[in-house]
């Protein structure tokens, strides 16, 4: 597990195994992975209606542990039927509440994974958020964890892992999210990061 409190070295370890799998990626993986977010707001605004934001925040509730394909058909069957259903019980209170009319911002853990998740979505543009799924973790890591826990809950590990993404941003002259979708393609795509 990567530590909470690492060092420079360590912290710049994670940053260029972000930017060696950004590197290896195919051109069509670069460009579906600079895509994914507007593809996944159009999904979003279409599932809902034009509400946009309601959408994202239905597909991120209902994202835990569910393949991207799974988390659209849960959150279109959510507002087909008018509320949700198929997941943990959190995730679908959370949904019904987000369905309901609540500020999405307001129901989601905003600090953490679902809640970027809903505002990489909702705004495939912004300069700051960026989703750390185990998958972006394992790409830090150079490592598969397979089913081994990441300690994603942890706040401190969460943002060390953001600011890595961030800064590989920068050195790349691409947005977070973009960076993270990118090398989230090219990582799933190949079954591991290359070294």
């Amino acid at each position: 597990m990567i530590p909470v409190k690492c060092t420079e070295k360590q912290r710049a370890a994670y940053t260029q195994a972000i930017i060696d799998q950004w590197n290896t990626a195919t051109p069509d993986q670069v460009q579906r992975g600079r895509q994914w977010y507007v593809t996944a707001h159009k999904i979003a605004a279409e599932i809902a209606e034009g509400e946009t934001e309601k959408g994202a925040g239905v597909l991120a509730a209902l994202s835990a542990n569910k393949s991207w394909s799974e988390n659209c058909r849960l959150a279109r069957k959510a507002f087909t039927e008018g509320k949700a259903s198929g997941h943990v019980r959190d995730a679908i209170t959370k949904a019904n509440r987000i369905m309901a009319g609540i500020d999405p911002s307001e129901v989601l853990p905003m600090h953490i994974k679902t809640g970027f998740f809903y505002v990489c979505i909702a705004d495939p543009e912004h300069t700051d958020a960026v989703v750390i799924d185990r998958h972006a973790h394992d790409i830090a890591a150079r490592e598969i964890y397979g089913q081994r826990d990441r300690g994603l809950g942890a706040v401190g590990r969460y943002n060390l892992l953001a600011d890595c993404y961030r800064d590989a941003a920068q050195k790349i002259g691409e947005i977070p999210s973009k960076v993270q979708a990118v090398t989230w393609v090219a990582h799933i795509e190949r079954g591991s990061p290359r070294p």
